[in-house]
């Protein structure tokens, strides 16, 4: 089991199903591999701590790449040594508009740069996973 927390403003998309995957660096603790259950929170380590979803599968994992311009504008990202083709659809799975505010939140979270490299996980909604496996 693998927990993650995640700012406030992803709650809702996570929720709604809009926010399925999630960009981490690689530290020293393992993140989740293919099969691993997770759980999502909001606040880990305070006393507003809550659950966002119920346990949840990572159905996917693998190496990200994320390449800036000197204005912090995301111009590629690969996954897995891939480029991925629509970067708005990928940014909308992580629970932005689009690149452009992904690009926007990168800056304010985490300052200048050039490349991240990190790992990318993904998951199924759990509403969606018991539909299909009904």
């Amino acid at each position: 089991m693998v927990a993650y927390s995640f700012n406030k403003q992803f709650i809702t998309p996570i929720r709604e199903g809009r926010k399925t995957q999630t960009i981490r660096a690689i530290g020293k603790r393992r993140h989740a591999q293919m099969g691993d259950t997770l759980q999502l929170y909001s606040g880990m380590r305070t006393a507003h701590c809550m659950r966002i979803i119920e346990d949840t599968v990572c159905t996917d994992a693998s190496a990200i790449w994320i390449d800036f311009d000197d204005a912090m504008r995301i111009t590629r990202i690969e996954t897995y040594g891939v480029p991925v083709i629509d970067l708005d659809a990928f940014a909308r799975r992580d629970g932005f508009e689009d690149i452009k505010d992904m690009g926007a939140f990168w800056e304010f979270a985490h300052g200048p740069m050039a490349r991240f490299e990190g790992a990318l996980i993904e998951w199924v909604p759990p509403v969606i996973a018991r539909a299909v496996a009904a």
